[in-house]
């Protein structure tokens, strides 16, 4: 089995299938094809669509705290710019690779798009295994891998925010090293910085919101009310714990949650919060008073109305979506679900709500703190919540309507709207020269 890090917690993906094979480019790539053929766009502009703007590669060396030197490999990608500057976290976990950071620039791209949130996509990420470093390396490393990306980032031209295995100390360390280099303090260089230094009130858990918001409208679009729901979370980490929390504090029944080590159960419901305080406790869902211990893959397939994949790519798959039993399937996590398995889902009847809509709350509130840099004004947590949840549930509407009206599912609506929306800015602007 294969993990990464999802912030405080490892998260192991499921065992492979032929169709798990497949990489998270392939997919992207194949979402993009299938909206391509529905617009009608010709070959010219389909391979726009498909090519990043820009990619970095670039050598991270870091001076180790015993004195020794190793070598890291880091990449930016900006995938789009057609609609504003690039946007996209910045990721360290030891498999990434240049693939994976395209699929994941593109699949911004869309995101963006469809909230309307005037920025193309980007992505980053650092070759490295965060827990095996300390603090005071993980500084050298941001800063190093910043200073090697300089050149091609800026609250003008692309904006990092954090992803997996980071946080907003390594977006305080990038703000700082960009505003030394520029000789001024530029705190509209990143979002998802600490308040103390610009960033925005909710933007911690803005995506957890987000995903609370639209599984709460989409459990009632299926005739279940989130009071009398049953839940289940894969991922314990910075969108799973919170959403976890939300949903539960909806009067959902979140009945099972996971992580690398295993997982936990309880029918009648966890308690989130005693459950978080074990968490930072022991590292572990595991061993959580009055639960039941669960194989972790087993968590995909449990009996509820609800299941949020809250991890990494690729967890619902051609081997395991024919024994998914939930009625609803919010996507937590940038691409947990494979073509195939979104097939075998539809066929199923099981509603699945496409990362690009579901995770979508972290980006707008990065937009709104974006915003509030540039006016040096920030609003209050109140204002960041009503707005999040206006913009999260407009687009809910755009989509499902789309979708409603063409026949479509609800993945295929919302990317053909993104790419509409990429395309028709893409041909207003022209080509230059």
């Amino acid at each position: 089995m294969t993990a990464l890090t999802d912030n405080d917690v490892v998260i192991a993906r499921p065992e492979a299938s032929a169709d798990h094979i497949a990489t998270p480019l392939t997919d992207a790539r194949s979402q993009l094809a299938e909206a391509v053929a529905l617009l009608g766009y010709n070959d010219g502009l389909h391979q726009m669509l498909a090519t990043p703007r820009r990619e970095l590669t670039v050598a991270v060396p870091l001076r180790m705290d015993s004195g020794e030197s190793r070598l890291y490999v880091g990449y930016r990608v900006q995938h789009n710019f057609s609609r504003g500057p690039a946007k996209g976290g910045l990721r360290y976990a030891p498999n990434v690779d240049i693939d994976e950071v395209r699929a994941l620039a593109m699949w911004m791209t869309w995101k963006c798009a469809l909230l309307d949130v005037p920025y193309g996509g980007a992505k980053g990420g650092v070759a490295i295994d965060p827990r095996l470093h300390s603090t005071a390396e993980l500084e050298r490393v941001t800063r190093r891998y910043t200073s090697e990306i300089l050149p091609i980032i800026g609250p003008e031209r692309d904006i990092p925010a954090p992803d997996i295995g980071t946080d907003e100390q390594t977006m305080a360390w990038m703000m700082d090293t960009y505003s030394v280099s520029s000789g001024y303090t530029v705190p509209g260089i990143v979002t998802g910085k600490p308040i103390a230094l610009g960033g925005s009130q909710g933007r911690a858990s803005a995506t957890s919101r987000g995903v609370t918001h639209i599984a709460l409208a989409a459990l009632r679009h299926v005739g279940i009310q989130p009071s009398g729901a049953s839940a289940a979370v894969q991922g314990f980490g910075k969108v799973g714990a919170d959403a976890a929390r939300f949903l539960s504090e909806a009067g959902v029944r979140v009945a099972g949650v996971s992580d690398q080590y295993g997982a936990v159960f309880n029918p009648a419901g966890l308690d989130i919060e005693a459950l978080d305080e074990h968490v930072r406790a022991t590292g572990s869902v595991v061993g959580f008073a009055g639960s039941e211990p669960l194989e972790g893959a087993d968590l995909l397939t449990l009996d509820v109305d609800l299941l949020v994949p809250a991890a990494v790519e690729g967890v619902l798959h051609e081997s395991n979506a024919g024994e998914v039993r939930a009625r609803v399937v919010v996507e937590g996590a940038n691409g947990p679900t494979t073509p195939t398995a979104d097939r075998i889902m539809r066929e199923r009847g099981i509603l699945v709500v496409p990362d690009i809509l579901a995770n979508a709350g972290g980006v707008i509130v990065s937009y709104f703190e974006w915003v509030q840099a540039n006016q040096a004004y920030w609003w209050r947590a109140d204002e960041v919540e009503t707005r999040l949840e206006e913009r999260m549930l407009n687009a809910w509407q755009h989509v499902l309507g789309y979708a409603e009206t063409r026949g479509l599912s609800l993945r295929t609506a919302a990317t053909a709207l993104a790419v509409e929306r990429v395309a028709d800015a893409h041909r207003l602007r022209g080509l230059y020269p």
